[in-house]
């Protein structure tokens, strides 16, 4: 039976609908709609009926007229599938969320648990596409690069007021270089309206943007002064944990009453709060290692503790694709750099082979230390590291492990702790475990982890324990809070009279002990029984994994895996990126995306890349689908071969796409 709110019979307005300045009709008080809410609860179980989807909007107290989300009763013919039901849940549907910032789905079949099955494959064949397609690529390229010299030298000579900054004057050298700055400004300032859309509010399910227009081709924008709501698919927001709404939105504003909005919301110079001490000891527990150390910022993390791991006469041995703060951090580390093809194990113990063989360069001295540094989750291509093969080699070769999990520790693995919880390792058989906060949990700031020696060393050595500030106390409390939904709490029981106290478990995956959490942050039941955490995990993997199969049964080139909620979708041509995203922004429901290229990608292969949450319902992803096929069949980017399915065959099998072993 469809989902009531896939049947959305009711003539109301999308959610996402650029709302008029007339206010129409909403609930008065959150008790008269729970008494609605009541009483076709009553009428429905008294007719034998059970609904399973949710309203469109939050049951919270905070429901009024004058709310933000406040768009319920608004007349339309739209029929999306996105608005509010007919049927309204029943009462032990209760939820504390908005549902623009979280989708509420009750159906348990649309849950996956993000496991490795041994034996599948990590990585699916990337796929060319027909010669046609990149020829016409390079052509395209060729034409804009031909257009913009031309520009250039017309432009130069007949308007040189406006290349001044590029042409020498009274001795003076160009504030920018000609050739340096051409990408920018013949080829990317074209898609600028597609980048750095100024929004608003909470990034969740949905989002609020500036509308913006030009009259100069890109190179000025002005802000129109209204704003559109669209679903968004391009933000990393895995777990939906950044949300105005619920227990650690709560636990934030109860950190901000008793630490003080200035210190909260300015820096801590080089201090340390017991709050720190409580979210390092909780990482260390949440990534299963021995110590951990935070970092007011992801980037930071890399690029100041990696020159405090290896200097001169150590090796890094990086794959191609690893992120900027890694390489930048090598970089000042003064260490020898190999590079190794993308997740190619056979390239890397060739590498490995060569280098211990031929030694340091010069003097064939051993190396000090041999540094392997990969990522978990790759951002740009959806790929994860083949973890397993990784370590089969370092108990060959003896080097030692550094793993970038930003994108993968809360997004990946039964218990969201990242790809050595995906695929069963050990955490103590890696080195260095380093993650980010920005991602699934909601915040900001980064962490190393490791054996105690390790990271006693890296408080004294890095230069981010030195010279950068420290999280502010409210972030801190994000991190504690979000994290120990993944993990649940664990209270001891009563003591009682002539019995020791119970010890605290220390098993990995685990529950958080309750004395490693703040006593003032009195979480909701559903966040402390770890409940609420797997439900999240559960529906980020059922939606990637619907995603990914989806677009392909469609006919799209993807790369990547299947339960990565990075997917990118090829578009080739540089010319169809603007045109994507701005019939995706432009739909009746408009979809937020992320279009890619170059220099983030290799020339040919622009993308655009969804960034799947837990927060987007089965619904949402229908939606994405849907819009994907009209504007891939209009852009011509279907080019996978093998068996299509229609879209409305993708719709109705998607618990068996999900659920489908390679």
């Amino acid at each position: 039976m469809p989902s009531p709110i896939a049947l959305n019979l009711s003539p109301t307005r999308s959610m996402f609908k650029r709302r008029s300045s007339s206010s129409l009709a909403a609930l008065a008080s959150a008790k008269s709609y729970l008494a609605a809410v009541s009483e076709a609860d009553a009428r429905a179980r008294a007719h034998g009926a059970t609904p399973t989807s949710t309203p469109a909007l939050s049951l919270s107290s905070s429901v009024t007229t004058n709310s933000e989300d406040s768009v319920l009763a608004e007349e339309d013919d739209n029929r999306d599938g996105l608005a509010l039901p007919i049927v309204p849940p029943t009462s032990e549907q209760v939820f504390n969320t908005s549902h623009l910032e979280f989708g509420h789905s009750a159906n348990q079949r649309h849950r996956y648990k993000s496991q490795y099955v041994p034996g599948a494959a990590l990585t699916h064949d990337e796929v060319d596409p027909p010669y046609y397609v990149l020829i016409t690529t390079y052509l395209s390229y060729i034409f804009l690069i031909v257009l913009g010299h031309v520009r250039d030298f017309l432009g130069k000579r007949l308007n040189p007021g406006k290349y001044r900054h590029l042409m020498p004057a009274n001795g003076y050298a160009p504030l920018n270089s000609d050739f340096d700055s051409f990408y920018t400004r013949r080829l990317k300032t074209r898609l600028d309206d597609c980048f750095s859309v100024p929004v608003t509010g909470v990034p969740g399910r949905t989002i609020i943007t500036f509308d913006r227009e030009t009259n100069d081709y890109n190179l000025t924008m002005k802000m129109t002064g209204e704003k559109t709501r669209g679903l968004n698919i391009s933000s990393y927001n895995y777990l939906g944990f950044a949300q105005a709404r619920g227990g650690c939105a709560d636990a934030v504003e109860e950190c901000l009453r008793r630490y003080g909005i200035s210190t909260c919301g300015g820096r801590l110079e080089g201090g340390t709060s017991d709050l720190h001490v409580m979210a390092e000891a909780l990482v260390a527990r949440f990534v299963g290692q021995e110590d951990a150390l935070i970092s007011s910022m992801g980037f930071a993390t890399n690029s100041t503790i990696i020159p405090a791991l290896v200097n001169k006469g150590c090796l890094v041995i990086s794959d191609e694709l690893n992120h900027a703060s890694i390489r930048f951090g090598v970089r000042l580390s003064s260490a020898s750099v190999r590079m190794f093809k993308h997740n190619d194990m056979k390239d890397l113990e060739s590498v490995l082979r060569e280098a211990i063989s031929q030694g340091q360069p010069k003097t064939h001295r051993p190396w000090k230390k041999i540094l392997l540094i990969v990522e978990g989750l790759y951002s740009m291509e959806g790929t994860l590291v083949n973890l397993p093969a990784i370590l089969e080699l370092k108990r060959k070769y003896k080097f030692y492990l550094f793993i970038d999990e930003a994108h993968s520790i809360g997004a990946l693995g039964p218990n969201g702790r990242g790809v050595v919880d995906y695929f069963g390792i050990n955490p103590r058989s890696v080195d260095i475990l380093m993650g980010t906060f920005t991602k699934s949990f909601g915040a900001a700031g980064g962490y190393i982890s490791g054996n105690k020696a390790l990271i006693d060393r890296l408080r004294v050595a890095g230069h981010g324990g030195t010279y950068a500030e420290s999280i502010t106390p409210a972030v801190v409390s994000q991190i504690l809070s979000s994290m120990a939904s993944i993990m649940g709490v664990w209270t001891p029981p009563p003591v009682q009279k002539g019995l020791p106290s119970p010890a605290e478990p220390v098993q990995h995956p685990g529950p958080a002990p309750v004395s490693m959490l703040p006593p003032w942050m009195d979480l909701p039941l559903v966040q402390r029984d770890g409940s609420e955490g797997r439900e999240r995990l559960r529906r980020l993997a059922f939606n990637s994994r619907y995603l990914a199969r989806g677009l392909m049964k469609l006919g799209f080139i993807t790369y990547g895996h299947v339960d990565s909620p990075i997917v990118p979708l090829l578009l080739f041509n540089p010319g169809k990126m603007a045109v994507f995203h701005r019939m995706m922004r432009t739909r009746r429901t408009p979809i937020y995306v992320v279009v890619v290229s170059y220099p983030a990608t290799p020339l040919v292969t622009s993308r655009v890349r969804f960034c799947v949450s837990a927060s987007h319902t089965k619904e949402d992803i229908d939606t994405v689908l849907r819009a994907c096929d009209e504007i891939g069949d209009a852009l011509d980017l279907k080019h996978l071969p093998g068996e299509r399915w229609p879209i409305q065959r993708i719709v109705d099998s998607a618990v068996e796409l999900v659920n489908m072993q390679d």
